[in-house]
């Protein structure tokens, strides 16, 4: 399904941007961010934000992005921003003229992490595929478009009502930048569900006993005991 553009709404509208049906450009302001206290001891909440809003429990949102980044931490990529204080993004952050970060970050009640890899400091685009099943939530990247390699799987505490989600781009530093959106779509959730051992769930086995209970039940190892 494509996105309709004119559902997008803005958290911390930018100086400079253009938005069509096909194509969404950003130009990064310096020393903009989101990022929780966790390590660096800052609260960083001014990058911007462009999302739209669902309740649909199950689905895939699939994006490319494209950047001319330059400068250390200049990023772009898929966003959830609930509130400041949880959120995720999944982006590729610029190190250096040898390597990157891809990687993202989730935060849960005011706190982030980081989870990355390295990658060459000459790739410009990648794809990005953002998947919903109730309260969790998978992130994937790809080179075309057509393979996807799992880069997150996390839970939200507070991702389980209505959602946002989106696009986003920052320059943390003193830089400025392009990112470019093209090919954004929803699909049915390609994060199919999992095949392997079930869920837990609570079972109520019975018991005969000779001997006089002091209460109506107990709990045993995750079963409900009858006595």
């Amino acid at each position: 399904m494509k996105i309709n553009v004119k559902d997008l709404k803005w958290t911390r509208e930018p100086l400079s941007y253009s938005i069509s049906d096909e194509k969404i450009e950003i130009i990064t302001a310096p020393n903009t961010d989101l990022w929780q206290r966790t390590y660096y001891h800052f609260r960083n909440d001014n990058a911007p934000v462009l999302q739209m809003e669902t309740d649909e429990k199950f689905f895939s949102f699939h994006v490319k992005a494209e950047f001319e980044s330059k400068r250390r931490f200049d990023q772009c990529g898929i966003v959830m921003y609930l509130d400041s204080e949880n959120w995720l993004k999944a982006s590729i952050e610029y190190e250096n003229e040898e390597f990157q970060h891809l990687g993202s970050v989730v935060t849960n009640n005011g706190y982030s992490d980081w989870a990355t890899t390295e990658i060459d400091a000459d790739i410009k685009s990648m794809w990005y595929r953002f998947s919903r099943r109730e309260d969790d939530f998978c992130i994937e990247c790809s080179h075309d478009g057509k393979k996807f390699k799992q880069m997150r799987v996390c839970h939200m505490w507070n991702g389980g009502g209505n959602i946002k989600f989106g696009f986003y781009a920052c320059s943390p530093e003193e830089s400025s930048f392009k990112a470019i959106f093209t090919d954004f779509e929803i699909t049915e959730c390609k994060w199919l569900a999992h095949d392997g051992q079930q869920p837990d769930e609570k079972r109520t086995v019975t018991f005969r006993s000779s001997f006089e209970a002091k209460s109506d039940n107990l709990e045993v190892s995750g079963y409900t005991v009858d006595l």
